[in-house]
């Protein structure tokens, strides 16, 4: 809702409305969401993900391809701020898809169905980090999210999983071209 609108996936209300409509559903459906789900609760949460990270990634698309094309940002201040945007937008998206997806998701971990995590933290490989039944949280998953978007690999929490494996890649991915170019194409209009 923020960015320009050359780089919103357009009509520009349409992704807002949705998430708005999907949101409004989930709260209706599950409000005792961590301890038990309404049966179709998780695919409300994994639709309202999915179109809050197509409107991202339809953002990110426009950007990049703006600044290939050279259509976009002759001013480095308002570049900078709807990279940033894209930028921390993305993270909270793949912290969320993490915590959706790490064990079977939230409902899952808590009731312990999962036998191998999807991904180590380091409280679970050490024992005397924290207790025995230390379970990540969300703030566990917005750390991932970040260090994996700021140093384009694992830190401390290493993906067990293939699906965690490529999602860490993606992210990595698209954090690299966003910061590259992002600053590479400010950098150029301050000179």
């Amino acid at each position: 809702m923020v960015l320009p609108d050359q780089l919103v996936v357009q009509p520009h209300w349409l992704l807002p409305a949705l998430s708005a409509l999907l949101l409004v559903t989930l709260v209706l459906l599950g409000p005792g969401r961590a301890g038990t789900e309404h049966r179709h609760a998780r695919k409300v949460a994994l639709g309202l993900l999915l179109v809050v990270s197509a409107g991202n990634a339809g953002s990110a698309v426009r950007l990049v391809d703006g600044i290939v094309n050279g259509s976009v940002a002759d001013q480095a201040g308002p570049l900078l701020a709807a990279g940033a945007t894209i930028y921390l937008t993305n993270i909270v998206v793949f912290s969320l898809w993490y915590w959706e997806f790490d064990r079977g998701g939230p409902t899952a971990r808590a009731a312990g169905t999962a036998v191998h995590p999807d991904l180590l933290f380091p409280q679970m490989a050490n024992p005397e980090f924290a207790p025995a039944e230390w379970e990540p949280g969300y703030v566990d998953y917005l750390y991932l999210a970040f260090t994996n978007a700021t140093a384009f690999s694992p830190t401390d929490v290493m993906p067990l999983k293939i699906w965690a494996k490529l999602t860490m890649l993606l992210q990595s991915v698209v954090s690299l071209v966003l910061v590259t170019l992002v600053v590479a194409r400010a950098v150029n209009i301050l000179r």
